[in-house]
């Protein structure tokens, strides 16, 4: 078998963007070869994410992911993106890290010899985060830090406001995926960032609404509302912001608590504390980890209320997402919990997802759908 006949094509180009799909072929196999795919991912911190799969060329010897079934390895069948979703980390417990979108993720594909080892052919698919024409812009305005997305075009456009998890800093890859699609996107940050605390005492929504008024008041963004993503910690920011700031028409809730967490929140002479959570129901794995998913009471309760943020203030759509093998939060309970309540006063969407390595990825690929079509929706920009 000449190895100068073997190719890996990745299709339609060896350059993508982040979120489209990639067709993964090798040609020029010996008919019914058995051939090892291995994908590689370095990300920002350094860490190695692998995957691999083993397959058996057609009889015109060929393998395409899109027809042809793993028949081992990190997944079986046939799994058109399965290279993709399944890289997981050499290190245990790591997430993916990507924080510079100027530079595209760099996904390093082999094809193996199934018997000796032996690399067949090589590729890299480069996904990019940034499209032609499209302004990213570092922030400083008063008291706000993070990185503005406008997307090419005369626009004006309907604005977002993208709140990441607990930790700090600021992640940029959904704000730029985002402002793809047609969205002015704010990536804000609130705590380990620049010359934002590093350890707040309390986190302050005065600060979210300087970051809402700025928004609205871009002349590359249109009215009358702008929209709001969160994820885990953020989102009881994002149910508070809703409830107490003007001009927020839609908002998604991803994994997250209907009660204020960890931190005081203070808007004006209103305090939210931080819902106690019940130590004894914290959880520890077989392997030390902890879990922390049933640590926290029911917010409707007692004086837990003082923590449940009154999301019945709110004139604005939701649309939550929740995964019920969430270990952070009992998600699903809280969601549902917060539909109940706005099912009362106002109109809110559930969408429930699970969280096994396949089911996530299809979970993520359907509620990115649901998140742009939510946002064109009640933001106005159902032409894009």
């Amino acid at each position: 078998m000449a190895q100068s006949q073997i190719r890996l094509k990745i299709l339609p180009s060896v350059r993508s963007f982040f979120d489209k799909m990639v067709r993964v072929k090798v040609e020029g196999l010996t008919p019914h070869k058995p051939v090892e795919l291995k994908s590689k991912l370095v990300d920002d911190k350094g860490v190695i994410f692998k995957a691999s799969a083993l397959y058996k060329a057609d009889e015109s010897g060929q393998v395409d992911v899109f027809h042809t079934p793993s028949l081992g390895g990190s997944y079986t069948g046939v799994e058109p993106m399965g290279l993709f979703w399944a890289l997981a980390p050499d290190a245990p417990h790591t997430k993916l890290m990507k924080k510079d979108v100027l530079s595209p993720t760099r996904v390093a594909l082999e094809a193996l010899d199934g018997e000796t080892g032996e690399v067949l052919a090589s590729e890299s698919n480069e996904r990019g985060y940034m499209i032609e024409g499209m302004k990213r812009i570092p922030l400083q305005e008063g008291r706000i830090r993070g990185v503005l997305f406008i997307p090419p075009g005369n626009g004006p456009f309907p604005g977002i406001v993208d709140l990441y998890t607990f930790g700090g800093g600021l992640t940029e890859p959904r704000s730029s995926l985002l402002a793809s699609k047609g969205f002015v996107v704010l990536a804000l940050a609130y705590f380990r960032y620049q010359d934002l605390p590093k350890n707040p005492k309390n986190l302050d929504l005065e600060y979210f609404e300087e970051a809402v008024t700025y928004l609205r008041k871009r002349p590359e963004v249109k009215g009358p509302g702008i929209g709001v993503i969160s994820i885990s910690h953020s989102g009881a920011l994002a149910l508070s912001m809703s409830s107490f700031l003007s001009g927020i028409s839609a908002t998604v809730c991803i994994n997250a608590c209907n009660a204020n967490t960890v931190l005081p929140l203070h808007y004006k002479d209103i305090v939210f504390p931080p819902l106690p959570p019940v130590m004894e129901n914290v959880k520890f794995t077989e392997s030390g980890l902890v879990d922390i998913r049933d640590a926290l009471p029911d917010p409707t309760k007692g004086k837990n209320r003082a923590s449940l943020i009154p999301i019945e203030r709110a004139t604005c759509h939701f649309l939550f997402a929740a995964s019920e093998d969430d270990h952070n939060w009992n998600s699903t309970f809280f969601a549902s919990q917060a539909a109940e309540i706005l099912k009362k006063h106002a109109v809110g969407s559930v969408v429930v997802f699970g969280g096994e390595p396949k089911a996530h990825s299809e979970a993520q690929l359907d509620l990115w759908e649901r998140v742009q079509e939510f946002f064109k929706t009640h933001l106005g920009n159902k032409s894009t």
